[in-house]
């Protein structure tokens, strides 16, 4: 097996070369790619170092069997064609093929058999909210049809990238010892000490792409006509997103029912114990693999309704881990070598 990572220097770049040791992926053959700036870069994988390429419109991707690729939407879309024309499965964490119809979108605890119904040997790895909550809503599904979703995202910094994370900290560095935050790019104002509630640009509809992605992911992923309405916020956590979300179902699902059927789920951890304090927090479901749930309890506005609140690692579950899952699922099944 030989694998790619193009956009290895960054965060996801980086996870994936920790998950894929972690979980032992089998790896005949590495290769890095990244921009002018990254190039040249050396990372240790396994014990072994390698350089960074220049990622180029040529042949280097003749022999390569899977490319994981988290270099945002404009590279994933004009690299493509070159990372695919040979046959190598590309799984792309950008929003640019994510909702076309013949490129897949694919959760493994949900709808695994979509990745190998690939035309174009591209498959879509979805957004990180988006991951995170179909993994907790499908055992739900399984006992009443979801009809309708509310969800607010808390959302980290680290969904801005590794450079956002560096510069929450610099601000809170900057107000320690200046009192106040000079350092304001990643994000449209200052972030530390603060709450935005602007994730992406805003559509007509006054919702923001990040939202109509919750909206239109959720449907393909799931197979559903399930309507989402979403407030996407960024919150001063460092790593690990959370969301509070509100369900309605076509038959009431009693809390004991979806405790027992969320506790027996793939990807997710229950933890669920109000009266003790025992609850999902940021802080520490960072750098862990599954989606954790609590506060489960019956929507007072609806008597079909359930809520929850949920909390995982946006690098791990919301991108490098989904990526690194479909790849393994893809092997067992004979799909790639």
């Amino acid at each position: 097996m030989k694998v790619a990572i193009v956009g290895a220097s960054g965060a996801v770049g980086q996870e994936f070369l920790r998950i894929l040791a972690e979980r032992n992926f089998p790896i005949d053959e590495l290769v890095l790619f990244g921009s002018e700036r990254s190039a040249g870069r050396k990372y240790t994988f396994k014990g072994k170092e390698y350089e960074v390429k220049l990622l180029q419109h040529n042949d280097d991707f003749k022999d390569i069997d899977v490319a994981f690729v988290s270099a945002g939407g404009g590279t994933s879309k004009d690299f493509a064609e070159t990372i695919t024309k040979y046959g190598t499965v590309m799984i792309d964490n950008s929003s640019a093929f994510r909702m076309d119809k013949d490129v897949p979108l694919v959760v493994p605890e949900v709808n695994a058999a979509d990745a190998l119904d690939r035309p174009r040997n591209i498959i879509a790895n979805p957004n990180c909210t988006t991951i995170m909550m179909v993994v907790v809503l499908q055992p739900i599904e399984k006992l009443s049809h979801i009809k309708r979703i509310h969800v607010s995202s808390y959302q980290s910094a680290s969904g801005a990238g590794a450079a956002a994370m560096a510069e929450l900290q610099q601000q809170y560095k900057e107000l320690v010892e200046d009192g106040e935050a000079k350092t304001i790019s990643k994000f449209p104002v200052q972030l530390a000490y603060n709450v935005i509630p602007q994730i992406d640009v805003f559509c007509d509809n006054d919702y923001t792409k990040e939202e109509m992605k919750m909206f239109n992911e959720t449907q393909k992923i799931m197979h559903s006509d399930v309507k989402t309405s979403a407030t996407c916020v960024r919150v001063s956590s460092l790593r690990s997103h959370s969301e509070s979300v509100w369900m309605e179902t076509e038959s009431p699902v009693s809390v004991e029912d979806a405790r027992k059927a969320l506790a027996a789920a793939p990807g997710v951890t229950l933890k669920d114990d109000p009266a003790n304090r025992i609850y999902p927090m940021p802080l520490e479901t960072a750098g862990l693999d599954d989606v954790y749930v609590g506060r489960i309890r019956k929507d007072l506005a609806n008597e079909n309704g359930l809520t929850l609140w949920l909390s995982g690692d946006q690098i791990r579950k919301g991108a490098a881990l989904n990526a690194v899952q479909i790849a393994e699922y893809l092997y067992k099944v004979g799909n790639i070598k």
